[in-house]
């Protein structure tokens, strides 16, 4: 593959773009509950305009671009207060959910090393945090201490992070809510605690504080998990989520002008121009900036209260519905639109191939810790018009799951081999014949996937974490391939 020798017609150009989406969900039509969010061909066409009208501004540079200043000022305020902060609050626009968790981490860090100089801090995170944490964590040489979660409700046990503080701790983290099971941390009681102790309080909210105060304002039960909360010190929000923006359209909040100066980063020490970030990202459009302005507005209050609505409204018929497939259970009741439901009875893993098979994307969630292996919805508009017809298809997908036979056969052999493999004396080599091996015993030869993936998310659910990552970073790594004809 080599740059052609001669530029394409335009109509021979997105033709083969066009072609190259011929095996992605088509999820315009609402079936795809998981990674999109599309409140709509009006607004679509909004945030289309807006992106390439500020496709070429650099935002790196606000002197140089002041629009780009106006813009991010404007949603971080409005994020502000939307999450009932007041002028004091000081935050940025990031490129997703993943980079304001890396800035909330790196602000922990940066201010204990400043105001109590710790050099090997530490993070309390419930076993259901976001992994953005585990990877802010590796990123920036943290120390992770991951905190099993009620059993019941998969919330933050306050009493375990209570037990896990140490010397070295910087920072407590809470989620509302959290991705896996939709359910808001005790950010009240987690406040309290931050208090106590002096630490900071990050409020993981990327999916959930867009949409969470509209469901409050509907009469859905949501307790506090913002600014209101004494000792909350920063919360993430997305934006590219709920509020229906471009991908990526983050913000990171902090209380304080104080504490946000930890996030940037500045260089001096080089030959050409002082380098002053505010986020992680240097150079960067102002395209999903301006797209994220322009949604906002373009809904404004009234209209994201009408989606918030629908979306309610999707949320309990589905949930009802699902509490009355036999066979199905929900893991908890969700007080978002994120549902996450399992089986005891049948292989959730075939009522997801299933389910495809009928035109539905849902996702599969491995068991881990208390929380077993299950499915997965991130509802969108569209959810409450194909409510009847998903519960109708999710009926009969666990009826045909219940006359197929295991998936992936008997495992237990392979899981007590694997379990005592020791990762850390396992080349490259070694794991892709690992890898070769699992797959083979589940069916899958070459680099294809099968058209029904229930054997291997079984094989997965198998092994233990660490040897999940290790695989699927040698499985993904040979994925992405580089090819080059000659000189």
């Amino acid at each position: 593959m080599k740059i052609p020798a001669k530029g394409l017609g335009t109509d021979e150009l997105f033709g083969k773009l066009t072609a190259f989406r011929a095996h992605d969900m088509p999820w315009r039509d609402g079936r795809t509950f998981a990674y999109v969010y599309d409140a709509g061909p009006e607004a679509e066409a909004v945030i289309h305009r807006a992106y390439t009208l500020y496709l070429g501004e650099n935002a790196l540079d606000p002197t140089v671009f002041p629009s780009t200043l106006v813009l991010e000022n404007d949603v971080v305020s409005m994020a502000a207060a939307h999450l009932g902060g007041d002028d004091e609050v000081a935050g940025s626009f990031t490129s997703g959910g993943t980079e304001s968790i890396l800035l909330a981490v790196k602000t922990a860090r940066d201010h204990a090393r400043e105001a109590r100089g710790i050099r090997e801090p530490e993070i309390i995170v419930p076993e259901t945090a976001h992994a953005a944490f585990h990877k802010a964590a590796h990123y920036l040489d943290v120390k992770l201490v991951s905190v099993p979660v009620d059993r019941s409700t998969f919330k933050a046990d306050v009493a375990a992070m209570r037990e896990a503080i140490g010397p070295s701790t910087i920072l407590l983290v809470g989620s509302a809510v959290s991705y896996a099971h939709g359910v808001v941390d005790p950010i009240n009681e987690l406040g309290a605690l931050a208090l106590e102790k002096n630490l900071l309080l990050h409020v993981d909210a990327c999916i959930g504080g867009f949409l969470l105060p509209y469901f409050r304002r509907l009469g859905a039960p949501v307790a506090d998990f913002d600014f209101r909360v004494p000792g909350v010190t920063s919360i993430s929000m997305d934006f590219h989520k709920y509020a229906f923006a471009a991908k990526g359209a983050s913000v990171i909040l902090h209380k304080t002008k104080d504490l946000r100066r930890h996030q940037f980063y500045a260089c001096a020490g080089w030959s050409g121009y002082t380098v002053i970030n505010s986020t992680v990202q240097s150079t960067k459009s102002a395209g999903p900036l301006a797209a994220c302005w322009a949604v906002l507005h373009h809904f404004g209050d009234a209209g994201y209260l009408e989606i918030a609505h629908r979306m309610l409204a999707a949320t309990r018929k589905i949930v009802d519905g699902i509490a009355e497939i036999p066979g199905l259970r929900l893991l908890a009741r969700p007080e978002m639109n994120l549902v996450a439901f399992t089986s005891d009875e049948v292989s959730v893993f075939h009522v997801i191939d299933e389910m495809k098979a009928r035109g539905w994307f849902v996702q599969p969630q491995l068991g881990f810790g208390s929380s077993k292996e299950n499915i997965h919805l991130s509802l969108n508009p569209k959810a409450l018009g194909l409510a009847d017809e998903l519960l109708r298809d999710l009926r009969a997908c666990v009826a045909t799951a219940r006359t197929l036979p295991p998936p992936g056969g008997d495992l237990s052999a392979l899981r007590g081999a694997l379990a005592s493999l020791d990762l850390t004396k396992l080349d490259p080599a070694v794991l892709g014949g690992i890898l070769r091996e699992a797959m083979a015993a589940t069916g899958v030869a070459g680099a294809n996937l099968p058209d029904r993936m229930a054997a291997v998310s079984e094989v997965l659910n198998h092994l233990p974490p660490p040897l999940r990552e290790r695989l699927l970073v040698e499985y993904m790594n040979g994925l992405f391939q580089t090819r080059v004809d000659g000189p």
